[in-house]
């Protein structure tokens, strides 16, 4: 090995050294703050009692903290100054602008709760993407076969071949149970509508809704499946973003063309506060009795774009679209600055940008020592070669003798 080569090996050696030293030293973690306190959210009293559910399992601090620390509460989180929130029924709710990201208040938000067809949503999130609109498929036995006849169905018929987005029509508009088997099952590959559920729960994990877990794709119940208003606040934001989505739920009325024998299915959007409340761009309903009513809706108002997440309603004396209604309109009521806390971007958590300074300043101070001292080596280096060539040493470096 040549000189140059074992003084360089050196140098980088310790420098590397340094560098992996600098930013444990100079990147200090913020002290955490305290939870908010927990102040009791307005209750409205259903006129009958609600029946008992089980306790979900307890929130991990941390994911309580995520969107920031007022949000770490299970009680109310609203602007200083605001005027109070209304009484809902709502066991949990958030109010959020998608545009700014902005959290403008919230109940219990990631207190996790049972989700409902709202969940459907989180299918749409994960599968969407994916999925292509034109693409016609075959509705199977399996797809059908756990579901209930009085539940919630598009009205797809086995053997039936339908495209992609009539399916999605069918989940959105009509809250389709069997539309959401048939997308999970041809999403998820070649695990099926398991595979559809997983890619629902790795949607969740990506975007940082840590409260939700899917154990259906249409938002039956299911063993250990919860979500949280804030979690749902991060759904919305996601598919409200896609043009296709927005389109699916503003339609009204859709035909789909008729199937083996079978009618024609005459989709009527059952989202009725498209046409009750001014600026409504979309909304998804749910009620499971182990849920009760849930509720997501987006309405826009001169630019400003607001959801409205809400989980545990009762049907009286609002139900959950008149407590939407009652949400929202408080919310537009806001100052446009209020904020309680974020909607986070679902990426890896990241050093603030003073922490990335004082760790880029100290690589650099660093990597400008390591290039300082090894230039003279690689001086000596060349004129060693020059030397051992016949070639004359430049007269700007002085000769030290003939090195080792």
């Amino acid at each position: 090995m040549t000189v140059l080569s074992v003084a360089t090996s050196r140098i980088l050696g310790v420098t590397l050294g340094l560098v992996l030293v600098v930013p444990a030293v100079v990147v200090v973690p913020p002290t955490p703050a305290n939870a908010a306190p927990s102040i009791p959210c307005p209750r409205a009293q259903p006129p009958v009692p609600p029946p008992a559910t089980p306790s979900p399992p307890a929130v991990d601090p941390a994911h309580r903290k995520v969107g920031g620390d007022p949000l770490a509460t299970s009680g109310l989180a609203i602007p200083e100054g605001a005027p109070m929130a209304p009484a809902v029924t709502a066991t949990a709710w958030v109010v959020a602008d998608l545009n700014s990201g902005e959290v403008l208040g919230g109940c219990a938000p990631h207190d996790r709760r049972t989700p409902a067809s709202v969940q459907k949503l989180l299918l749409a999130a994960a599968l969407m993407p994916r999925l292509d609109p034109e693409q016609v498929v075959e509705v199977k036995r399996e797809d059908l076969a756990d579901l209930d006849p009085a539940s919630s169905l598009m009205g797809v018929v086995e053997g039936g071949r339908y495209s992609i987005e009539n399916l999605w029509l069918g989940l959105l508009m009509r809250s389709g149970n069997d539309a959401a088997n048939v997308l999970a099952r041809v999403g998820g590959g070649e695990r099926g509508r398991q595979g559809g559920v997983d890619a629902m729960n790795d949607e969740a994990g990506r975007m940082r809704a840590n409260q939700s877990h899917a154990a259906t794709p249409s938002g039956l119940d299911g063993p250990g499946q919860f979500t949280s208003a804030y979690d749902l606040a991060l759904i919305a934001r996601a598919t409200f973003a896609r043009e296709d989505f927005r389109r699916y739920m503003a339609t009204r009325v859709a035909q789909i063309p008729a199937q083996q024998g079978q009618p024609a299915i005459e989709l009527v959007n059952d989202n009725t506060l498209l046409d009750r409340y001014p600026g409504m761009l979309g909304g998804k309903t749910g009620f499971t009795s182990l849920a009760r009513q849930t509720y997501v809706g987006v309405a826009d108002r001169e630019g400003r774009r607001l959801a409205v997440t809400l989980l545990g309603a009762e049907t009286a004396p609002l139900g959950s679209l008149g407590e939407a209604i009652a949400l929202l309109d408080w919310g537009f009521a806001l100052d446009p600055e209020a904020s309680v806390g974020t909607l986070v971007t679902g990426e890896a958590e990241k050093l603030s940008p003073s922490l990335w300074m004082l760790t880029g300043l100290g690589i650099s101070a660093v990597l400008a020592l390591a290039l300082v001292v090894a230039r003279p080596w690689r001086r000596i280096g060349a004129r060693g070669q020059r030397r051992r060539s016949g070639a004359p040493a430049p007269h700007a470096f002085p000769d030290n003798g003939p090195l080792p």
